[in-house]
């Protein structure tokens, strides 16, 4: 058992954080053990108590508490379930965009991005079957929610993980999402500038926790609560009942799409967490559930994500394809993906 020792973040290790940072140099010492370490105040960044999410960077001072010997068996993680050519194979088929610094995936909808209760795949740990010969794997930079589809991007370097995240960070990069919607937002272009504030789940993992919208007038007093802002388009829809919609996020809070879409009255298909269900007046009335032929898959995808390549400076527009239960929507709806203006929110501007 080592003693108290502090430690201060090199200036070749970017921004990222803490239990990512604890990891990285104790790799023997499990995500348990720095979680329950932040909520008794034992691990410590500049003097100050932290969560294992908070955010570490060159110059910080990293406090430990007396951490088990790499021999200590018993402080040892559980070792992975090995991956299966199947599932390596899957996630290398999601690889949309690759260079020497760089990877982009089209996740599928249900795959969630890193591990957390009872998940056991997720492309956090899938990203082993994509190192195409360099010695680590991918460095995830961003997330998105285990339903929604699309664009994902990994870094290949610690160097390039950190210019990523400071970029997204900066709102340096664009992100344009489709989703379709119970019936037919007014106006049809337009912006949605409620606050967005946790609300606690039951149970002993905080289970149903989601987010609530706050009046823009009323955040800056509402305790918990953080500006969003999102752009939405309506780009085309089947009489009143449902709409194809292209929002851009100038923010990034959790389910800032899903929540402000229900707030103003148009719950995103499929969502069972903000939509409610199709006999609640919401919208049209229709819910979330437009029933029918209509998948029950939550309708929210990540379509593209523009960004300056940190290497070479070149603009990098990257594009999923819609997954298959939004395909068959828009075959229903006779939607085709070329229908959508290349700039949605041009009129905004």
């Amino acid at each position: 058992m080592s003693g108290v020792q502090t430690i201060t973040v090199g200036n070749d290790e970017g921004e990222q954080r803490l239990d990512r940072w604890v990891r990285r140099h104790f790799p023997h010492v499990s995500q348990g053990r720095i979680e329950k370490g932040c909520r008794k105040g034992e691990f410590r960044v500049d003097g100050a108590k932290v969560k294992s999410s908070t955010r570490v960077g060159p110059g910080n001072e990293v406090r430990l508490p007396p951490l088990p010997e790499p021999g200590d068996i018993t402080a040892l993680p559980k070792d992975p379930a090995p991956m299966s050519d199947a599932d390596a194979k899957m996630i290398q088929d999601c690889v949309i965009y690759r260079d020497d610094h760089i990877i982009a995936l089209n996740k599928p909808p249900g795959l969630p991005t890193q591990g957390g209760s009872k998940q056991v795949k997720h492309v956090d740990g899938l990203a082993k079957a994509l190192m195409f010969g360099y010695p680590e794997k991918p460095r995830l930079v961003h997330r998105l929610d285990k339903d929604t589809s699309g664009v994902l991007l990994l870094a290949r370097t610690h160097a390039m993980a950190a210019a990523l995240t400071k970029a997204i960070r900066h709102r340096e990069t664009r992100k344009i999402y489709w989703a379709v919607v119970a019936g037919v937002p007014t106006p049809y272009l337009g912006e949605i500038r409620y606050g967005l504030m946790k609300s606690p789940g039951h149970g002993y993992r905080g289970e149903g926790e989601k987010m609530v919208c706050i009046h823009p007038r009323d955040v800056q007093t509402t305790e918990g609560a953080k500006r969003a802002h999102t752009l939405y388009s309506a780009l085309y829809r089947v009489a009143g009942r449902a709409t194809w919609v292209a929002m851009e996020p100038i923010t990034g809070r959790t389910h800032q799409l899903r929540a402000h879409m229900a707030e103003i009255g148009h719950p995103i298909v499929g969502d069972g967490k903000y939509g409610g269900s199709g006999q609640e007046n919401m919208g049209d009335g229709w819910g979330a559930k437009l029933g029918g032929i209509i998948s029950n898959k939550l309708h929210l995808h990540a379509r593209s994500m523009t960004f300056e390549h940190p290497d070479t400076g070149k603009i990098i527009t990257v594009t999923a394809e819609l997954p298959e239960h939004m395909k068959h929507t828009f075959d229903t709806f006779g939607w085709t993906e070329d229908l959508a203006a290349e700039d949605p929110f041009e009129a905004l501007k």
